[in-house]
């Protein structure tokens, strides 16, 4: 286990540095296994406001540079997640590099988790892209820091349950901002990604009488909703999807999914989805603005899953019910959201260098991953309540500490 300044890259590019990309990062921990072939990285961005607590991703990054970026990216939105929730957690997040389908075992689960183990606590795994809740057993087997278990193990189950119930929500609220009514009934809903949380989105989208058009890179995956919902229709690529003609698109698979060329070919006037680190660089957020398209902020809305296996933490043990409860704030919390950056705008007056509140209101993660003075001094006036729980986590500087 080690740490690293720099990853190896392809000739002519750009090395990753990771002290100079987490150095907002608390922790940056490389793991290798040579017998099982594990080759893992875990980033505690903040431990503020209680251990770091974020899902371990099992994924066939092209490069380690790739990998290193996501996982820092990921981590740090595992603060923001946790600190607009209201969880007494921080922000952390793990990789595991390679393909699920042929490189995972139980013994590489065992091995990931004894390096978990050896963080003493500060950094508490779950489930996540190409990870489940029996694999979260197999990490238990040794490693006292691990949530998300199977029910016949005590834990939440699959975490991607309440994640889809709280952009559900999300959803909803931003709705409600755009049209007047958190119904859904007769809007068009496109979802990319229907592996694990935007098959259960689908499924609440359609008990809500949306038409409903999906798309994934695992023809199995749109199989198996298909014959579900059979009223659900299918096109072959999330270009098709971007380019349809749709009232709201929900990104539910990697991030990255919002670029400038994506808000220029978009039709749909809301984005709201499960998947983390939606916008691909800052000023997305404002291309999208300018667009008229109602970002409703990912950290926010998909903080179910979060909410899901956080429970498990409980002296009295996990309770579903109690979690959905959690979850189902996620309404109030993003129509509070919405309706801030609607009256930042209404005050700004219109012109683009001064929305930088209303901005930063709906940007994903805060993408540099730190907010100017300027900024911090706007959130505080115009958003109290988000100021002091990002102040907390560490996210902000706090400016009571200043002479």
């Amino acid at each position: 286990m080690s740490t690293s300044s720099s990853t190896s890259t392809a000739p002519g590019s750009t090395p990753v540095d990771v002290f100079e990309l987490g150095s907002e990062h608390e922790q940056v921990v490389f793991c290798t296994d040579e017998a099982t072939g594990l080759r893992a990285i875990v980033a505690i961005h903040s431990t503020a406001l209680g251990p770091a607590l974020g899902g371990t991703r099992f994924y066939p990054y092209a490069s380690t540079d790739a990998a290193v970026r996501d996982v820092l990216d990921l981590s740090r939105g595992m603060t923001y997640k946790a600190a607009v929730a209201g969880l007494d957690l921080g922000g952390g997040k793990a990789v595991i590099l390679g393909d699920p389908a042929t490189l995972k075992s139980e013994a590489l689960l065992r091995a990931y988790g004894r390096f978990v183990q050896s963080l003493g606590g500060r950094y508490r795994t779950a489930c996540d892209i190409g990870t489940f809740s029996p694999d979260m057993d197999h990490v238990a087997r040794e490693c006292d820091f691990v949530t998300g278990r199977t029910l016949a193990h005590g834990g939440a189950g699959d975490s991607s349950v309440l994640t889809a119930y709280g952009v559900f929500q999300g959803m909803r609220a931003a709705a409600e901002s755009v049209w007047g009514s958190t119904s859904l009934a007769g809007r068009t809903v496109g979802v990319a990604g229907v592996g694990k949380v935007g098959r259960h989105l689908v499924g609440h989208l359609v008990e809500d009488g949306a038409d409903v058009v999906v798309t994934d890179v695992h023809a199995p995956a749109v199989d198996a909703v298909l014959a579900e919902h059979p009223g659900v229709r299918a096109v072959a690529s999330t270009e098709a999807l971007v380019a349809g003609a749709l009232d709201v698109y929900a990104p539910c698979a990697m991030g990255g999914a919002i670029t400038d060329e994506v808000v220029d070919t978009l039709n749909a006037k809301v984005v709201c989805g499960a998947a983390n680190n939606q916008l691909a660089h800052p000023g997305v957020e404002k291309h999208l603005m300018d667009a008229g398209i109602t970002y409703a902020p990912d950290y926010v809305v998909n903080a179910g899953g979060l909410i899901q296996v956080a429970d498990e933490l409980d002296p009295r043990g996990f309770s579903f019910e109690r979690a959905q409860q959690r979850a189902s704030g996620t309404l109030e919390t993003s129509r509070r959201i919405l309706a801030l950056a609607d009256d930042a705008i209404e005050r700004s007056g219109g012109p683009p260098d001064e929305r930088h509140v209303a901005h930063l209101l709906f940007k994903q993660c805060l993408m540099s991953g730190r907010f100017a003075p300027d900024e911090a001094r706007a959130l505080r006036e115009y958003a109290p309540a988000l100021y002091a729980s990002l102040r907390d986590a560490g996210v902000i500087p706090d400016e009571r500490s200043r002479g």
